[in-house]
């Protein structure tokens, strides 16, 4: 695993932090990486999505 620094606006590592104190994850790293996984898979899925457009004999 690489380490990269950020530079976030600090209302925002608030509400991290709030979720983190929650229980919600088990620290701020892990927060943050579950944000990006959900972020590429969105792309994915909008990728996809953009690909199976064209065939509508495909579509469901």
């Amino acid at each position: 695993m690489e380490r990269v620094t950020l530079r976030i606006p600090k209302q925002q590592i608030e509400e991290v932090e709030q979720m983190v104190e929650t229980g919600e994850y088990p620290n701020r790293s892990e927060a943050i990486r579950s944000a990006v996984r959900e972020m590429l898979n969105e792309q994915s899925e909008s990728r996809d999505d953009k690909r199976n457009s064209g065939r509508s004999w495909a579509k469901v």
